[in-house]
């Protein structure tokens, strides 16, 4: 019996010793996040001048954005095969007229509204060319800011290509609504 005991002893220390690793603070990239989601809503906007070159709309969210979450904001720009082309603000168009002129599509948020501005070199009055205000179609989309637990996460999706943006976030295009 005196012989069998430290067979015994070694193999309860072995059987400890083999299931113990350090491998446990890697989380895989791959991991599914089941408490933060994404939303996607539509909106057409009617802006208010504050000047002529400048055109602002204002929207306040329905609910506050929790802190970690980031405002994406598209700009339907025409169709493709019957499918909308949208541009991530901050866009530029270049008019092409003789003065270089340009009309900016930008925007903020904070975590209770969104601000859109449209404003225009000094030489072109939006005033007097309200189809770069009237008419425009745009598409909020809150994503989480934080994706994933690797470092290189957030470089899997460009936020530039809205189809990219859908399907990394898996956002159901026909449960988007109009605000």
């Amino acid at each position: 019996m005196k012989k069998i005991l430290p067979f015994l002893l070694m193999a309860f220390v072995g059987l400890f010793a083999y299931s113990c690793d350090n491998n446990d603070d890697v989380t895989p990239v791959n991991t599914v996040d089941y408490d933060t989601y994404s939303v996607a809503y539509d909106i057409a906007p009617s802006f208010t001048k504050v000047s002529d070159n400048l055109y602002r709309y204002t929207d306040d969210f329905n609910n506050p954005l929790v802190e970690s979450d980031v405002v994406l904001i598209y700009m339907q720009n025409g169709t493709d095969g019957g499918s909308p082309v949208w541009k991530l603000l901050p866009y530029t168009y270049y008019v092409g007229n003789a003065n270089n002129d340009a009309v900016d599509y930008l925007f903020d948020f904070s975590k209770f509204a969104i601000t859109i501005n449209i404003n225009s070199t000094p030489t072109l009055s939006l005033t007097a060319n309200p189809t770069y205000y009237q008419g425009k179609k745009f598409r909020v989309v809150v994503v989480p800011a934080k994706t994933g637990t690797s470092k290189n996460a957030a470089a899997a999706v460009d936020y530039a290509d809205y189809n990219s943006v859908i399907k990394y976030y898996h956002i159901d295009e026909s449960k988007i609504k109009t605000k």
